[in-house]
């Protein structure tokens, strides 16, 4: 192809536009992927909306990306070849040299790349990514199936995994959306005890179909002290992007609980010093995933059978795929295909 499409913003918050461009050479350490499937997550609204510093326009946004590699630059590892299967998601590279990096956490690289930030991501038919950016699909996975876990999955599954939690441990996952729907999914695999607490008993057949042990309507009794009668939670998932609902629930961890904050909100979280001082509890704030954590969490995704949830619509949709999104009404993952 000499020429391909993408989705371009030209102003904050102004609609998508399909437009053609010539199709770039990937450089030194990069390479192009033909990209099949994009996920549109709640974040690409801080980019679309201007919201980070560092944005400019037009913009192609899309941090959810699954596709095949189609041409390989300069210096790139011979492990990578045209026609793999890749994802790539927020964690688009890192700079190797600023102090997280040169720890070895580079997801927390102080120049992280994030597509649709950094460079242009995949709201479009191709994109140019770093090396390092590349996770690769295993068999068991489409790539409508992999294309949110490269955010969306990774971020549950990494905070799960990394949590003081323990099989057969009580752990709560707070909201049943987006994240929260795979969240339950993942804590069930890992053989947790698993709650899921939300708003009203509409989700309560979901959260049951999912695998989860037990179910809190937060609107009926109190979120911690319902948690409190299960034994109380080694550990809550926080998906919910609302700072008051994730403030209610610190009270049903155990001593030395872990509350796990992965739903974005700019409001402050209400919690006092003591709710964590005397019961030595801790309140994380959990980034997303390296390339190898994404490529872990589509591994256990195919080995334990856990998918997406997603609505699948075609790239020339975007606009109205974007906009069920911020809505709340998508169920759960809006997913653009470029066939």
């Amino acid at each position: 192809m000499s020429t391909f499409r993408v989705a371009e913003v030209r102003a904050a918050n102004g609609p998508f536009e399909i437009t053609e461009r010539e199709v770039p050479e990937p450089g030194p350490g990069h390479v192009r992927i033909r990209v099949e499937a994009c996920g549109i997550c709640h974040s690409d609204a801080f980019f679309v909306g201007a919201g980070l510093p560092g944005v400019t326009f037009p913009l192609v946004a899309g941090h959810e990306i699954a596709g095949r590699i189609d041409a390989v630059g300069e210096g790139v590892h011979d492990g990578w070849k045209p026609g793999d299967r890749v994802g790539v998601g927020w964690f688009g590279g890192s700079c190797h040299h600023c102090r997280p990096c040169r720890q070895g956490d580079f997801v927390v690289c102080e120049n992280l790349k994030v597509p649709g930030w950094s460079y242009d991501g995949g709201f479009a038919e191709a994109v140019v990514v770093p090396e390092d950016a590349l996770a690769r699909i295993p068999d068991g996975l489409t790539f409508t199936e992999a294309a949110p876990l490269g955010c969306a999955g990774v971020t549950v599954y990494n905070g799960l995994r990394r949590s003081p939690a323990r099989p057969g441990d009580l752990v709560a996952v707070l909201g049943l959306g987006g994240l929260g729907h795979l969240g339950v999914q993942y804590a069930v695999a890992m053989g947790f005890e698993t709650v899921v607490v939300a708003r009203g008993g509409a989700k309560a057949e979901l959260a049951e179909r999912l695998g989860a042990h037990h179910y809190i309507d937060s609107t009926a009794r109190d979120p911690a002290e319902a948690l409190r009668s299960l034994g109380g939670a080694r550990a809550v998932l926080a998906t919910a992007a609302n700072a008051q609902a994730i403030s209610a629930v610190v009270d049903g961890l155990l001593a030395r609980g872990e509350l796990i904050v992965v739903g974005a909100d700019m409001s402050p979280l209400e919690i006092a010093p003591t709710q964590l001082l005397i019961s030595g509890r801790v309140v994380r704030g959990h980034p997303s995933g390296t390339s190898q954590d994404v490529e872990d969490a589509m591994g256990f995704s195919a080995l334990y059978g856990i998918r997406p949830m997603t609505e699948i619509v075609p790239l020339d949709a975007v606009g109205d795929a974007y906009r069920r999104m911020l809505s709340g009404d998508a169920r759960f993952r809006m997913v653009l295909t470029m066939s």
